[in-house]
């Protein structure tokens, strides 16, 4: 490894913040703001707030741009932020079969192609984290930085904790067989199956991210801190941060010094921890 952190990676905070949503601002509904983009067959819906060089917000499984409305209110004072339904979520209709984590990376590098921005900074949450990693490996021209937390490279109790995964297990076994009808059971089942079968990414590929990343977990999270651990040994100029007393959502339960840390991680230049 190229780099070390002596324990685990935090940057000082630098100040208090307390930004929930803007007063007035319904985000990932705000027709103000919103737009769709014609993306590889779907139309992706997004908001964009602010000024300044881009930053690029990608939710969870399930989720949405309204995931996101503790870190709009605080990014979007210095960055443009660009908050993106990801494909089959939110107001982002695909009806296809089809789903996976590549798929959606290469929407995201399309988007930005139809946006007129040649490169980003990145931030994803949980499955957005995934697709964080993913677009840095698919489309390293477009991203200037990336943040991941709460991550995993392959689907099973490597990088999950083992209840979590055993959840997940039992509902498999449990709906695999049955007929779905609606729509939205049919979506819901897709994002299901995208979890339970992937990502599959071997941690060595990693290698080949060359922009600087904060890859991030809670120490109570539902993705592994050896696994964390394993997707930053990997990537040649990476940070970590384990967030004490966190769970799964970060971002959400250590707001202030997430979006603190965050911040001061974009704006300065990266330092080889040797």
């Amino acid at each position: 490894m190229n780099r070390i952190v002596a324990g685990f990676f935090l940057l000082p905070m630098v100040g208090t913040f307390v930004f929930g949503q803007s007063k007035g601002v319904s985000y990932g509904v705000n027709q103000t703001v919103g737009k769709y983009y014609t993306v590889r067959g779907i139309k992706i819906y997004t908001e964009v707030y602010g000024q300044g060089k881009p930053l690029l917000l990608i939710h969870g499984n399930g989720g949405s741009i309204k995931d996101f409305s503790s870190t709009i209110p605080f990014f979007s004072k210095r960055y443009q932020v660009i908050a993106v339904d990801s494909r089959a979520q939110g107001k982002t209709i695909d009806r296809g079969d089809s789903l996976s984590f590549e798929m959606m990376a290469d929407d995201f590098a399309e988007l930005l192609n139809q946006m007129h921005i040649d490169s980003t900074f990145v931030i994803g949450w949980s499955d957005g984290g995934i697709n964080a990693i993913l677009l840095a490996l698919r489309h390293p021209e477009k991203v200037i930085k990336m943040v991941s937390t709460g991550a995993n490279m392959t689907p099973d109790s490597s990088a999950i904790i083992p209840s979590s995964w055993m959840d997940e297990q039992k509902q498999y076994e449990r709906d695999k067989n049955k007929t779905w009808t609606t729509e939205k059971e049919k979506n819901d089942w897709k994002l299901f199956m995208l979890d339970w079968l992937q990502p599959n990414v071997p941690l060595t590929d990693l290698r080949a991210i060359r922009c600087p990343s904060l890859i991030i977990c809670g120490d109570h999270d539902v993705i592994t801190i050896a696994h964390t651990l394993g997707i930053y040994s990997n990537i040649p100029n990476a940070y970590l941060w384990v967030i004490p007393n966190s769970g799964h959502g970060t971002l959400v339960e250590h707001r202030d010094l997430f979006n603190t840390v965050v911040d001061k991680f974009l704006q300065e230049p990266y330092q080889n921890r040797n």
